[in-house]
């Protein structure tokens, strides 16, 4: 049961391709300090013999590694955080977070923005619009005492993304926290499936974005200029999978700003009933 007096709307994101053009978070430096070409890396990886059997995040996140030391390239803590400084964004991004929430907030309604990506979180962390996220679900390392990076903390894949949705749902935000398996009460809900909105490009969002769909939220596809690009997120709305797509455009009167808010009117109008 949903506490009524909780007037919340939770907006989730995905980041490479739904935020910013990027394809991955190590396109704002990594590749650059290592002097390699992005799509050999990925290349590298798919013709891995042994990373051909390995999961997709897991398989990028141990190559970064394996690829600085066999290059005899030093990575730290702060090289991820300074790739973050240098994040680009689709047209818009920068502006929207104050604009979305001073919409809601005029209808006595508060938004809380998240992030959940198969990117690195050290990098997504440390970009111009992480303050406005309450919380930013990301793999992320373990470091060493020199700060050097060893072994992947957490891996976000297709999969697991889901239980995000879940700590988001029941407010049990950490990501160690096995409370998010009990099973709430009441009305202790924080924020209900149905006044959720996932913003997401790909496959990896799929799970989410059906949860959402499924459970009465909002769930939006977005493309960029690649044709391949809105093919996906057109299949994905012919398989019932999203409730609308649009082109990543963030600034004010776009088509996927309007969806935004035309779906946080549709929540506060349904929560008054």
């Amino acid at each position: 049961m949903k506490n009524e007096n909780k007037k919340i709307i939770a907006i989730c994101y995905d980041f490479d391709k739904t935020l910013s053009p990027s394809d991955s978070s190590f396109d704002f430096g990594y590749f650059d300090k290592l002097n390699i070409n992005n799509m050999d890396f990925w290349n590298e990886i798919n013709a891995h013999e042994t990373l051909k059997k390995v999961d997709s995040t897991s398989a990028y996140l141990y190559y970064t590694l394996q690829k600085a030391k066999d290059l005899n390239k030093e990575l730290t803590y702060q090289d991820f955080l300074d790739y973050g400084k240098n994040a680009w964004f689709y047209n818009g991004v920068e502006q929207w977070f104050n604009r979305i929430n001073k919409y809601a907030k005029k209808q006595g309604y508060k938004i809380e923005h998240y992030i959940i990506s198969s990117g690195v979180k050290e990098v997504l962390s440390n970009t111009k619009i992480a303050k406005y996220f309450k919380k930013i679900y990301a793999s992320s390392y373990i470091y060493d005492d020199n700060n050097h990076p060893i072994w992947p903390a957490y891996i976000v894949n297709y999969t697991n993304k889901t239980q995000y949705l879940y700590r988001i749902k029941k407010n049990i935000l950490e990501e160690s926290d096995e409370r998010v398996n009990e099973r709430l009460m009441g009305n202790n809900v924080h924020i209900p499936f149905e006044n959720m909105i996932y913003i997401g490009d790909s496959l990896t969002d799929i799970p989410c974005m059906s949860i959402i769909y499924k459970r009465g939220g909002t769930s939006i596809g977005v493309y960029d200029e690649i044709p391949s690009h809105k093919d996906l997120v057109l299949k994905l709305y012919r398989n019932k999978r999203i409730n609308y797509y649009a082109f990543a455009d963030y600034s004010e009167n776009s088509e996927l700003d309007n969806i935004v808010k035309n779906a946080i009117d549709t929540i506060i109008k349904r929560d008054n009933i």
